[in-house]
């Protein structure tokens, strides 16, 4: 996330990840701020393990842009309701990324980080059978009769 004020929307990423039993990290990197430690931070996250990385910000939101262009690991761009357009501008600045450097944008603030951790399981499940099952086994629960 791009700053500590992301952690509560963040968080709802988390919950839907924990119940999934997937584990994770979560880290403060600026794009502005501290770009050295975000450009570091992308760059080791294969080595780490990590498989698809959720980047949250606001404003310019210029943070999963950065970690896209010095990973190749999947990114899922979370856009933080902030300041005086609501998160807008940082929905667009997510969705309007050069070719070749994709970021995945879900919706502004708690759904879409909500929506983050399923796009990252769905992101699992593809190479790993047992993630697949715990996707169906949430799809298949959260179906409403018609």
């Amino acid at each position: 996330m791009g700053s500590e004020s992301d952690r509560p929307t963040i968080q709802r990423c988390c919950e839907v990840l924990d119940g999934y039993g997937v584990t994770y990290e979560v880290v403060v990197r600026s794009a502005h701020r501290d770009p050295e430690g975000c450009r570091q931070w992308a760059t080791e996250a294969e080595g780490r393990g990590i498989k698809v990385l959720v980047a949250a910000a606001g404003g310019a939101a210029h943070l999963p842009g950065v970690v896209a262009a010095w990973s190749v690991l999947p990114v899922i761009g979370v856009p933080m309701s902030a300041g005086a357009l609501g998160g807008l501008d940082a929905l667009l600045s997510m969705a309007q990324m050069p070719a070749g450097i994709p970021v995945a944008t879900v919706a502004i603030g708690d759904a879409g980080a909500r929506n983050a951790g399923h796009l990252a399981m769905g992101i699992l499940a593809l190479g790993d059978p047992g993630a697949r099952e715990k996707l169906v086994k949430r799809r298949e629960a959260n179906r409403k009769p018609t």
